[in-house]
């Protein structure tokens, strides 16, 4: 990808290209005011411990280099930050130079064009970005603190740290990790874990194809503590190391087939010295063209080959990280079908919580998967990753990871967003195996043919945040969010009866009609004093409308803009009131007078009204209070001023949808300020 697809980050909007040259024609070296060169810019829980300089190689050297004599492993050696897991990630990131030239644009310097600014492009949330920083890093008596090469001169992998540190906000937001956190940042792929002691039986063909999809995998040896770290077994391997999987074949053994892995151990010389090593005798059992072949590029260099057994038995966990379709090249054998979608939860209307929490587990956002084309053995396999955003970034403001998960289920048809009986009577068809707070949750699943729900939440109820949730599909699959209409269907008012044939309930509408039309009181006092008949059975706690909602009512009712009710408008809104009042007392379950604001879909859409989450999350914002509960008086406000708006988009001839859904946004944006 080149640097002009990437986005650029800089708070001015300009990009690399536009600052270098400016600092170029100015003469001057580019500090960058983003990210400046302070102690808040290490830290943001804790004081700087020691007496920090920050420098340019410039000032630290005679002859920097941005890259010397290539990038690879020893460019990478650990400084004062607890950020072992990107170290092991940048040192796999040199294995795949396609993937670090994109990391890490070679079009820099310290000589030609230097202008103390460099560059480098991170996945970040289904979109690249590029990150720039100037050159000044922190120093104690001359010397990195940080990531540093093992070369006094070579200065990559210090500033791509850097540029690292600024994404994510601070050096300290870097403390803890996962490797494929940022193999993921490193290459927009989506990770899985596998445990070798209980893989799935096609563990070999999920390897398999993970190389033809030009993925990238790694596998490790637990260590039980800290002083089996660099551990040697007697085999040749090495405890605690992270090694790569180059290889996954099948070879025939005096007429039967075995299947070998090759492995490399990226820090050395260390290895396998079992069944199918380099010198072993069952290189004698296969045809000299297939030995010719698979041993090419396995010399004494680190790489080498074990039977797959052997492989479960010596290694303990496999990594591999699907790599997205704009990051593999033209020659990859097959790419992954990929679908992304950007949510989140939040509190009061679209964070329910996971399927403990029944009543509000529904109100989560939901998201179709249609698995029409089979891929082997009429299944379709797919890899399901939820990813929370930015939670790094809000440490400093005391946010850390939620605990997430999803659930897949079986979709039912014709259901534009799924309610709580459907979840309450039916099973999931798959599901996340664990609820953790890791960045990411993803996991592989074979699902015959057909439609799915997929649902992710947080672990509890009422837990914030935004997340991104992508579908990795071997063949092409569609994918659609649900609960994504804005629509109403609203019935038109009835005829006026002529007053010789009202009914008898019409007719003592209209008397006590008469006797407040003849109050001296506004019309909005009017309806403080009409409600109380409709209440009179103390169903509702309720201490009268509020003016706003009156006048809402008002809106609504006077067909004829003559500011006033007349008695065809009053009678109409009576019938109106007592639906509203019915579908509201089925909400208000505990009849407290209140209605659970994450049961506002549901009441809405018995009225008429279908709003998607976005809405439904401003409206439960605008009227719910602290114990995400509506009261009576806001939820008619609410609903009133709804119908009003569809109202007034019915009544035009010609009108666009998706305008309506834009100007009842800025409706309710507005009346969240009233």
């Amino acid at each position: 990808m080149s640097t002009s697809q990437a986005e650029s980050t800089q708070s001015d909007g300009k990009s690399f290209e536009q600052l270098r040259h400016e600092c170029l024609m100015k003469g001057v070296l580019f500090e960058d005011p983003d990210f400046p060169a302070k102690d808040s810019s290490l830290f943001f829980s804790e004081k700087v411990p020691v007496n920090i300089e920050w420098k340019r190689p410039t000032e630290i050297c005679k002859n920097p280099k941005f890259i010397l004599d290539g990038a690879d492993r020893t460019d990478i050696c650990q400084g004062q930050l607890g950020d072992c897991w990107l170290l092991a990630a940048v040192a796999s990131l040199t294995m795949k130079k396609e993937a670090l030239a994109r990391v890490v644009p070679p079009d820099q310097e310290f000589a030609q064009r230097y202008a103390g600014i460099f560059h480098f492009q991170f996945w970040n949330h289904n979109k690249w970005l590029d990150v720039v920083v100037d050159d000044r890093l922190p120093t104690v008596r001359n010397q990195l603190i940080m990531l540093h090469s093992a070369s006094s001169n070579e200065f990559w992998s210090a500033l791509l740290e850097k540029a690292y540190a600024k994404l994510n906000g601070s050096y300290e937001a870097l403390k803890g990790g996962s490797t494929m956190e940022a193999m993921e940042d490193f290459t927009g792929g989506v990770g899985e874990m596998y445990e070798t002691k209980a893989a799935p039986g096609d563990l070999f063909n999920i390897m398999k194809k993970a190389l033809d999809r030009g993925s990238m995998m790694g596998c490790s040896i637990d260590i039980t503590s800290s002083a089996e770290s660099e551990a040697k077994t007697s085999t040749g391997l090495v405890k605690g190391h992270a090694y790569s999987i180059t290889g996954v074949e099948e070879v025939n053994v005096r007429g039967q087939k075995v299947k070998l892995v090759r492995i490399r151990n990226p820090w050395g010389q260390v290895e396998w010295n079992g069944a199918w090593s380099d010198n072993s005798r069952e290189w004698n059992y296969i045809d000299s063209a297939e030995k010719t072949r698979l041993m090419q590029n396995s010399a004494d260099d680190g790489e080498f080959w074990m039977e797959f057994e052997d492989f479960k038995r010596n290694y303990d966990k496999v990594e591999i990280c699907n790599m997205s379709p704009d990051s593999l090249t033209e020659d990859t054998k097959h790419q992954w079908a990929v679908n992304v979608f950007e949510g989140n939860w939040i509190r009061g209307s679209t964070a329910g919580g996971c399927r403990n929490y029944i009543d509000t587990f529904w109100t989560n956002p939901q998201f179709k998967l249609l698995l029409n084309d089979a891929d082997g053995d009429n299944t379709c396999s797919v890899v399901i990753a939820l990813m929370q955003k930015n939670r790094r970034k809000l440490r400093k403001e005391g946010l850390d990871l939620e605990t997430i998960g999803f659930a897949v289920y079986e979709a039912p048809e014709g259901e534009d967003h799924v309610g709580k009986d459907f979840f309450r009577y039916n099973a999931s068809k798959a599901r996340s195996r664990t609820y953790i707070n890791m960045r990411e949750v993803a996991e592989r699943f074979t699902l015959p043919p057909g439609n799915y729900l997929v649902v992710p939440t947080t672990f509890q109820p009422h837990h914030e945040a935004d997340f991104l949730i992508r579908v990795f599909s071997e063949t092409k699959a569609e994918a659609l969010e649900m609960g994504s209409n804005v629509d109403a269907n609203l019935p038109d008012p009835p005829m006026p009866t002529p007053p010789e044939e009202e009914t008898k309930e019409e007719k003592g509408l209209r008397r006590l009609f008469e006797q407040l039309a003849g109050s001296p009181h506004s019309p909005c006092f009017l309806y403080h004093c009409h409600f109380n008949p409709l209440s009179s059975g103390k169903e509702i706690k309720f201490d009268g409308l509020s003016l706003s909602t009156c006048q809402s009512i008002i809106n609504l009712m006077d067909v004829d803009n003559t500011g006033k009710i007349e008695f065809q408008e009053f009678k109409v809104f009576w019938e109106k009131m007592k639906k509203w009042i019915m579908l509201f007392l089925s909400f208000d379950t505990d009849r407290s007078g209140k209605m659970s604001s994450y049961e506002l879909r549901g009441a809405l859409k018995a009225a008429g009204m279908q709003l998607n989450n976005q809405l439904l999350q401003l409206v439960g914002l605008r009227f719910a209070d602290e114990n995400y509960e509506i009261d009576f008086d806001d939820y008619l406000t609410c609903i009133v001023r709804l119908e009003n708006m569809f109202r007034a988009f019915q009544a035009m001839d010609k009108f666009n949808r998706g305008r309506v859904q834009m100007n009842i946004m800025q409706f309710l944006m507005l009346s969240m300020n009233m």
